[in-house]
């Protein structure tokens, strides 16, 4: 996972750039010349930022932290390996045609970076902008779905409503008669898509470890100390780490890191499910959201059909799934795609999402001065992993939030704020 096309560090830290130069020059000393993407360090007593959470959320706080405001004495601790959690157990669906102004915003922000990581950060992560539909199954979800075109066009965020014929057109698997949800059109993002998740994650660690940042892996933390209403350090089972600032991006266990630092957030954790299937010819280079049945589907670069559904019912910290829930999206799924019901599946998982009230994330300074929080993305968090760091990186580096983060800080919910998404997607992925 760690061994990638750099020539050897200096100092445990990685050096060069990918390219076609650094491909030909290893080539000819047989390959002995590759370093580790990104360095294992020994943590430091002190850091000017701690950040716990190296999935992509904390990653791309800490990136955007070095890049756009020059904070690089920042260590990034991962209880787990690098990219373990929701991270590397999404379904990798990228959009941002959302309806509420704020949500619209913050993922087109996210797109946008999406559209150029892999040079910024020099590193493949397979952007692949194939098109997204959102299919319209009932006449109630025509209704909605134009509403959103119309909103999206009005934030300067580019979808336009399709008919059936389109849909058929673009994704000849589908049934567009179904007897009980034919497809009545959809809500069509060209500019939505897919990307590795594993590669958002290592090009985002290798871009840190560079610029001398620690990502420090099986370190888990344990406790927080404060002193006067104000973070001292966190406490870890590779021992204590003070910082000046601490910023918690750790999805699922948010709450748990929070009730360490004493205050509480209004998130529950559930687990959500997903599954491959066995690789078959390409047949669908589209990503398809069908929210009556409620799944989504598209197919990997390995030719496996990737397929979600929506979350369990009940709170829970699993990661693995269940036969209940990959029979009922399954079920839910063939009548829409009858060619579902031949292939075998490959494996299934969860992973631990993390649910506001309103399904939009939070991302705001805490009850506890210099610690921050991002957390709450629900299941839409791959998709905003760009946005979500940047407008991070602008909350810690600064004490306050900016555009992006601002109508999603903690005081929304005392105040009656919400950002409605629930309703709006239909389901929040």
């Amino acid at each position: 996972m760690t061994v990638s096309v750099v020539p050897k560090p200096a100092a445990g830290r990685s050096s060069g750039r990918y390219s076609v130069f650094a491909i030909a020059r290893e080539a000819m000393r047989l390959h002995t010349g590759w370093g580790r993407a990104w360095a294992n360090p020994e943590p430091k007593s002190r850091y000017q930022v701690v950040v716990v959470g190296a999935g992509g959320h904390g990653l791309a706080t800490a990136y955007y932290l070095g890049k756009n405001f020059g904070i690089t004495d920042v260590a990034v601790l991962e209880k787990g390996w690098l990219g373990g959690g929701n991270t590397g157990r999404n379904t990798t669906i990228i959009r941002s045609n959302y309806l509420q102004d704020p949500s619209a915003a913050i993922y087109d922000k996210a797109l946008k970076l999406y559209e150029n990581l892999s040079q910024d950060l020099n590193f493949n992560v397979m952007f692949s902008p194939r098109g997204l539909m959102m299919l319209a199954q009932t006449e109630h979800e025509i209704r909605g779905y134009k509403r959103t075109a119309h909103a999206n066009n009005l934030q300067g965020v580019t979808t336009r409503w399709i008919e059936a014929a389109e849909v058929k057109k673009l994704a000849p698997i589908i049934n567009i008669e179904g007897p009980r949800y034919p497809v009545l059109g959809a809500l069509y993002q060209e500019r939505g898509g897919t990307a590795r998740h594993d590669a958002v994650a290592w090009g985002y660690a290798r871009a840190c470890s560079d610029m001398g940042m620690h990502i420090i892996q099986n370190c888990e933390v344990t406790g927080v100390d404060t002193e006067g209403g104000r973070v001292r350090s966190v406490n870890t089972n590779r021992g204590t780490i003070a910082c000046d600032k601490l910023a918690l991006v750790v999805a699922g266990h948010s709450s748990v890191l929070a009730e360490m630092a004493g205050f509480r957030l209004p998130i529950e954790s559930i687990a959500l499910q997903a599954l491959v299937s066995e690789p078959i010819k390409p047949c669908l280079d589209v990503v398809i959201m069908a929210n009556t049945v409620h799944g989504y589907l598209s197919q990997s670069d390995k030719g496996e059909m990737v397929i979600g559904g929506g979350t369990d019912g009940f709170n829970n910290y699993t990661q693995r799934g269940s036969w209940q829930h990959v029979e009922e999206t399954v079920r839910a799924l063939i009548e829409t795609f009858p060619m579902l019901s031949r292939l075998k599946m490959l494996r299934q998982w969860g992973g631990i999402v993390d649910m506001t009230g309103d399904r939009s994330p939070i991302l705001s300074a805490t009850p506890v001065d210099n610690i921050f929080v991002n957390c709450g993305w629900g299941t839409g968090g791959f998709k905003a992993i760009p946005g979500s760091g940047w407008a991070m990186a602008e909350l810690v580096a600064n004490g306050r939030p900016g555009p992006l983060a601002a109508p999603f800080g903690l005081n929304r919910f005392a105040e009656g704020r919400f950002i409605d998404e629930s309703v709006a997607a239909g389901v929040a992925h």
